[in-house]
């Protein structure tokens, strides 16, 4: 990693059905091997499901569910003297998003349904209503934050 500056942070363009950078963002993740026209028909159809579904918006129901996963709150690894302390710090916002995005998507994978748009359709609705594996993920990361909150004078 350079020390000199930071890396530029890239634009991402817009999807063309919804007119969001965050279902880009979430398209961009889902894409295999730059495979993007097989991530827009799997994050579409997702979006389709949940709409003919819960007769909601999709966009609504996929921001909700985004919302509930992402953390507001993690441990990082800080050495202290020989010691290692798992110091828990406040998320960046960007940061926050792209461990919401990263949390669904492997969440999505990890289930059982029969193709990945009925799996991710599945986990966003679970997210949107406060369960399924990735609010798990959050609710233990807020868990760990919290153990760990004596060690929080070691922030950076």
């Amino acid at each position: 990693m350079s020390r000199r500056h930071a890396a530029e942070k890239r634009e991402i363009t817009i999807d063309p059905k919804f007119q969001s950078a965050v279902v880009s963002k979430f398209m961009n993740a889902v894409m295999y091997d730059g495979k993007k026209s097989v991530a827009e028909g799997i994050v579409y159809g997702a979006l389709e499901t949940i709409e003919t579904k819960t007769k909601a918006n999709p966009l609504a129901v996929f921001q909700q569910a985004l919302d509930n996963v992402m953390p507001s709150i993690e441990v990082r690894s800080r050495r202290v003297g020989g010691a290692t302390y798992q110091v828990p710090v406040e998320v960046r916002t960007s940061r926050r998003q792209a461990l919401g995005i990263r949390w669904i998507i492997s969440a999505a994978r990890d289930r059982n349904e029969r193709t990945m748009t009925e799996r991710l359709s599945a986990e966003l609705l679970d997210a949107s209503n406060n369960r399924g594996n990735a609010v798990k993920k959050r609710e233990d990361t807020h868990k760990m934050a919290e153990a760990n909150r004596a060690f929080s004078h070691y922030r950076w």
